[in-house]
């Protein structure tokens, strides 16, 4: 008996039921580039997993030794360059295509009925997204990571009622310690990745059980299929995507890698503290109102986010204003480019 009879006899499992299982219509429009803003950031997710556990054998997350582990993956580990300027890139990109596939959801629509619980995952997802930008940001210990991440801190304590332990808790003592690197890093390589990985599972698990939301374009005629299979077309077109973003990530990592800045020094002050890109316009709020008021409105409007399908709902069925919530798209998305552009020129 052959050894693929062996198998067959063990797990009775043909290509034809394979492709009965998984070859299922999938609506015309995520033809579309922009519909496929979705796949994107799992591709970067599974990179930066990859590269991620390759730094993860010489970096050591101590104050004494976590910027020489990443000098000496920059500088003279082989390869260790491509593969840090790989993992910085794919979490540029990570949080820039989360947030426009949010975008992207909130402007179609496809977060009304029933899938309000699965715009929530996907809120979820951008926290978390954000919070290990911000983790990862903070473990090269040069000087703006280490200012950074106290900056952090102290907005956290900020938050009325629970501020001081999640500050505390965040840094493992009331100012950066010893033991501060080593929680920043569970955080990013451990806590955060598990959390990503159980809300991206249930992400697509509701995905496949509502269906993928259907759209009709006008340029589309009547009379065109309005579904394709699953496999090969969907499957071809995901695998091109996987390819075209690793050509992109490569030469974004070779023209632009990851460079070194001044080891962190808790005696200097630096004259400019600024966050990563994606913090700017929450920094650049901090800076035009007291630090209690800008915490307590930005959980308000993370909060209005999270429970938006609700709200949208009522807007429609108590009002006239039945896309009310693309103009409040629109005035949000102009404010937080104006507040990123400020930040990003204003002088310090």
């Amino acid at each position: 008996m052959g050894f693929g009879n062996w198998v067959q006899e063990r797990l009775p499992i043909s290509g034809e039921s394979i492709r009965e299982l998984t070859n299922e219509p999938v609506p015309n429009h995520l033809k579309r580039w922009w519909f496929v803003l979705g796949g994107t950031p799992a591709y970067l997710f599974m990179v930066q997993i990859v590269t991620g556990i390759l730094l993860a054998f010489y970096y050591q997350p101590a104050p004494d030794t976590a910027y020489e582990s990443i000098r000496y993956i920059t500088e003279e580990a082989s390869y260790g360059w491509y593969i840090r300027s790989l993992h910085k890139w794919a979490a540029t990109l990570m949080v820039a295509t989360v947030i426009l596939h949010q975008m992207r959801v909130y402007f179609t629509g496809a977060y009304r009925k029933p899938r309000e619980l699965n715009w929530m995952f996907g809120m979820l997802l951008l926290i978390s997204t954000l919070t290990l930008g911000f983790t990862g940001y903070s473990l090269v210990y040069e000087q703006l990571s280490y200012w950074g991440a106290t900056v952090g801190a102290n907005i956290a304590s900020l938050v009325p009622g629970i501020g001081d332990f999640m500050k505390t808790a965040l840094l493992g003592g009331e100012v950066y310690n010893s033991r501060t690197l080593s929680r920043f890093y569970i955080l990013h390589a451990a806590v955060l990745p598990v959390v990503m990985i159980l809300l991206i599972a249930g992400h697509i698990a509701m995905i496949r059980i509502q269906g993928v939301t259907e759209f009709q374009f006008e340029d589309e005629p009547e009379d065109k299929p309005k579904t394709f299979n699953f496999w090969p077309d969907h499957v071809m077109t995901e695998l091109m995507l996987g390819l075209f973003l690793m050509i992109l990530l490569t030469v974004l990592a070779t023209i632009a890698p990851a460079d070194m800045g001044h080891k962190a020094n808790p005696l200097v002050t630096p004259e400019i503290i600024k966050p990563e890109w994606f913090f700017y316009p929450m920094f650049r709020w901090l800076k035009l109102m007291s630090g209690t008021a800008a915490i307590i409105s930005t959980g308000f409007i993370v909060f209005l986010m999270f429970i938006w399908p609700f709200v949208d709902a009522l807007i429609r069925s108590k009002t006239r204003f039945k896309e009310a919530s693309v103009y409040i798209g629109i005035f949000t998305v102009l404010v937080i480019v104006a507040l990123t552009v400020w930040e990003a020129v204003a002088p310090h």
